[in-house]
């Protein structure tokens, strides 16, 4: 594999951790192996598509390694290679292989902000919810 090389370590961070679910996905892999369907239960909101799409990205970058076993139905592991391992550090300065504090506080501020343009919309319509 031919590894590229980057004027300063954030444009390396950048292209393996870009996009929404990449840390996130770096996150649950960080804890152990998953088969595909149990990583794409741990993270609800990422569809089947995006999951393999983001996979094979990380598996192309070297991070991540996929592993089939020949049986029928066909078995698939994901696991961290031992470059992705040693992005342990890069993961915590981000904050992605710790607890995200902000994350609750976040859904909580989005949460809320859907309930007032909720309630607005309903005002709007008399009552009765409108749709957008």
């Amino acid at each position: 594999m031919k590894r590229k090389t980057y004027g300063c370590p954030v444009e390396a961070a950048v292209e393996v951790f870009g996009g929404k679910w990449k840390p996130v996905i770096l996150w649950w892999l960080h804890q152990r192996t998953w088969r595909f369907a149990e990583l794409r239960r741990q993270m609800p909101g990422i569809t089947e598509k995006m999951l393999t799409h983001q996979l094979r990205e990380l598996e192309a970058d070297g991070v991540v390694a996929r592993r089939v076993y020949p049986t029928v139905p066909p078995k698939v592991e994901y696991s961290l290679t031992e470059y992705g391992e040693s992005l342990e550090q890069a993961l915590e300065a981000n904050g992605a292989a710790g607890t995200w504090p902000e994350t609750g506080s976040r859904k909580r501020r989005f949460s809320a902000a859907s309930r007032r343009n909720d309630r607005y919309r309903r005002s709007a319509a008399g009552g009765r919810r409108r749709s957008v």
